[in-house]
């Protein structure tokens, strides 16, 4: 599929917006960009070309911010995703999209009202959980690029600092996002023209992530816990438009 020009600089626009988002709260470009893509590209457009172009991004943040992972709970996290990913991509293929998002909506809407009027969430006890958690993520990002939601939850309740939070999901996103690329070649998804937009998309989004890390050393602790609560509901709230 050839795209105009005018398309090709909107879908660059959409990623630097996104780059943008995970600079600043070190999530949630996925559950913005992927929704925007789908309506100008098409899902199966959207979501290897997401893939690509955040991995390197990705890579890039996560070299600036290695030394706060929690290496441990990476490690959990992607080896329970691996598993979750087959799923995923069976699951694109056969729900419909605006029902398996929906719920997910409905989730992040609940789980950041309930964090911003009751700040005081139980730590997480059972060391088995963090699978459960991961799982579910694999398979949001076979299907739909949005594993990010699980994760998320996982680091609130595990009360990992704002540093450990951003760098941890790095860690996570980027082999998670390797295989999930993986999964797209395996499938039949890529194409020369997908990686002509993603050449064009990658430099806008790596200014963004310049330009969101700079911001992002701005906010206080305790404003950012709270900024992330905020942008859960307004990512719910969007998936449900």
């Amino acid at each position: 599929m050839q795209f105009t020009l005018s398309t090709t600089l909107l879908i660059a626009a959409i990623f630097f917006l996104a780059a943008f988002t995970r600079a600043t709260v070190g999530f949630g470009d996925a559950l913005l960009a992927m929704p925007l893509l789908s309506l100008v590209a098409g899902v199966r457009v959207a979501a290897p070309l997401f893939a690509l172009v955040s991995l390197v991004y990705t890579a890039v943040f996560l070299s600036k911010s290695w030394r706060d992972i929690q290496f441990r709970a990476a490690g959990h996290l992607i080896l329970a995703s691996a598993c979750g990913i087959p799923l995923g991509l069976w699951l694109v293929n056969v729900a419909p999209e605006r029902l398996i998002l929906g719920l997910l909506g409905v989730l992040l809407i609940l789980f950041g009202l309930y964090n911003l009027f009751t700040p005081s969430l139980p730590t997480l006890r059972h060391p088995w959980l963090i699978y459960l958690f991961g799982f579910i993520s694999g398979i949001l990002s076979g299907a739909y690029n949005t594993n990010g939601p699980p994760i998320v939850m996982y680091g609130i309740l595990s009360r990992w600092t704002p540093d450990q939070f951003r760098a941890t999901l790095q860690a996570y996103f980027l082999p998670v996002g390797l295989l999930t690329a993986i999964g797209h070649a395996a499938a039949g998804m890529w194409s020369v023209n997908l990686f002509q937009l993603a050449a064009i998309a990658t430099p806008m989004a790596l200014l963004a992530l310049y330009s969101g890390r700079k911001l992002h050393h701005h906010i206080p602790a305790a404003l950012f816990g709270r900024l992330v609560y905020l942008f859960l509901v307004v990512i719910g709230i969007f998936l449900l438009w």
